[in-house]
């Protein structure tokens, strides 16, 4: 059966998540490892190499960025909060997309996953407001509003909000089509 241009794109989109997803679940585990190397000036431990595994260097990190400084404690988290939730919206978008390379999108798991991404869309724009608050409070000016974080907290409010909307219409059509499956 010959494909549509839809999921000829479904495809080509589905590659690019997983890649993405792949590289994602990569830099999760030394994020915080990268982080206290950052707040140290470069000063890495020998325990922190390639060779350890993904937990040991994640674990390690994380202790050692607890006891750098108040900055790269919050950073850290930020970024392995932020890195969760995007993992778990690239895997919603990878199980969307399969739905559409089989050729039936409408279904209500789709609508499932896309409010599971909203869900997460909602948590690194409350991480981001949270880490926003912490710093004009930590540093007791307005600078922290001219960082990424105030560009997260609507963009993630937005794409939330937008995740919501698609899972209703999916959810909408879901049942629509399966009312019209019932009808001769």
């Amino acid at each position: 059966m010959e494909q549509s241009s839809v999921q000829r794109l479904a495809r080509v989109l589905r590659v690019m998540v997983i890649v993405v997803f792949a590289c994602n679940l990569a830099a999760l585990p030394i994020a915080p490892s990268l982080v206290y190397w950052y707040a140290n000036q470069g000063e890495l431990d020998y325990r922190l190499t390639i060779g350890n595994s993904a937990l040991n260097l994640w674990l390690h990190g994380l202790s050692r960025v607890w006891k750098s400084s108040p900055y790269a404690f919050m950073l850290a988290l930020f970024l392995v909060v932020c890195g969760v939730c995007t993992a778990v919206i690239l895997w919603q978008g990878k199980r969307v997309l399969g739905t559409v390379l089989k050729g039936n999108p409408f279904v209500m798991d789709n609508a499932k996953s896309l409010k599971t991404a909203a869900v997460c869309c909602f948590l690194v724009s409350g991480a981001a407001l949270l880490r926003l608050i912490w710093g004009l409070a930590a540093y007791g000016n307005i600078l922290p509003l001219l960082s990424y974080n105030a560009l997260f907290v609507p963009i993630f409010l937005m794409g939330g909000l937008l995740f919501m909307v698609m899972s209703a219409l999916f959810r909408q059509a879901a049942q629509l089509k399966a009312e019209n499956d019932l009808t001769i």
